[in-house]
């Protein structure tokens, strides 16, 4: 039955219902992203009840589990030229910027008689996906807008996530100035400026994001309640929609410290360890980095100290609890973002959901 992750639908429920109408205010439209749970069904249907009109993910295999809930599904990386047929298959719209991929969507959706919305990005500084020169980007959008089978959409960016670049009023500002530009050189307007992910929840709130960027893809925020750029959660938001159950399969008193030559971990990096004393009495779980991400997780019992994990084995310090833990009870732990994606990845790891 373990490990067990616990889902729970009414704080997820609150979560989207406070994030949209902070969105709302400030003329922002949500995006919401599902690639952390794996476009579990039973997670996008809430998003969905509670007034999401778009869900987005990284793979085309996660947007196939959305095939019947309805909303706006888009794939929110660049599209392989293998994936062409299933996404004009499965998504609704795509973030672009190859032109070769573009022409091969138009080409697919004159085979299957569909249409699919095009969203050109455009790269601000992150150096990921996008265009640098925004000339290239204006001269796609022509050529993209006179394509049979496809629209385009609109534009967008995406920041924080691979370079860290952040997200402020002066980047968005010329986000907003290439949307003019692109409606200019088509000749109509263009439906959605997609202005980024949940580092610019923070610009959004303090009223930094200009007139004519008016979407984000929002993932952290709404499952989490926390927004990336100050990693500060928002109020009337919980933070323990996952949470994780894990087994003790050991437990015994030890010293703080190991014995012997310590050598590199599995990264080449010597690990370093922090002297408690003597006598500490030492947990071992069933769970481990294949199933959940340390550095994104935190114990619910504030006095277990998490020392760390192995592939399958996790650490913990239990001395200092107010509970007396025996062989074959469980610890519950708090799930964070990356924490969240690598338990739904693992096979191994149970499900079940609470509206509690």
């Amino acid at each position: 039955m373990y490990p067990l992750l616990t889902v729970n639908l009414g704080h997820l429920r609150q979560n989207v219902n406070t994030v949209r109408g902070l969105c709302a205010a400030h003329g922002i439209s949500i995006t919401a992203v599902t690639k952390v749970f794996r476009a579990d069904p039973n997670i996008a249907k809430v998003l969905v009840e509670e007034g999401i009109t778009k869900l987005g993910d990284a793979r085309v295999d996660n947007l196939k589990r959305l095939e019947e809930i309805d909303a706006e599904k888009w794939l929110i990386r660049p599209p392989m030229l293998s994936e062409v047929p299933d996404l004009v298959k499965y998504a609704d719209a795509s973030l672009n910027s190859e032109m070769i991929v573009v022409r091969a969507i138009s080409e697919e959706c004159f085979k299957q008689g569909r249409k699919h919305k095009v969203i050109l990005m455009a790269d601000l500084g992150d150096i990921r996906e996008g265009y640098v020169d925004h000339d290239e980007l204006i001269d796609a959008a022509v050529e993209t807008e006179k394509l049979e089978g496809v629209e385009l959409y609109g534009i967008g960016v995406n920041l924080t996530c691979f370079s860290f670049i952040q997200y402020d009023t002066e980047k968005l500002t010329q986000l907003a100035g290439l949307r003019k530009r692109v409606e200019e050189a088509v000749g109509r307007p263009v439906d959605v400026v997609s202005g980024g992910n949940s580092a610019a929840v923070d610009l959004m709130l303090r009223g930094g994001i200009p007139e004519g960027v008016d979407n984000l893809r929002l993932g952290e925020s709404v499952l989490f309640g926390k927004e990336r750029a100050k990693y500060q959660f928002l109020p009337d938001t919980f933070a323990d929609v996952f949470t994780l159950e894990c087994e003790i399969v050991e437990l015994k008193e030890k010293p703080s410290m190991p014995w012997g030559t310590v050598g590199v971990d599995s990264y080449g990096k010597k690990p370093e360890f922090t002297d408690r004393g003597e006598h500490r009495i030492k947990a071992i779980c069933a769970l481990g980095k294949q199933d959940f991400d340390v550095e994104t997780t935190m114990t619910c019992d504030p006095g277990i100290i998490m020392l760390g994990a192995s592939s399958d084995h996790l650490m913990l310090d239990v001395t200092d609890s107010d509970r007396s833990y025996k062989v074959g009870d469980t610890v519950r732990l708090q799930l964070g973002y990356f924490s969240t994606m690598r338990a739904f990845t693992s096979e191994y790891v149970k499900r079940q959901y609470t509206d509690k």
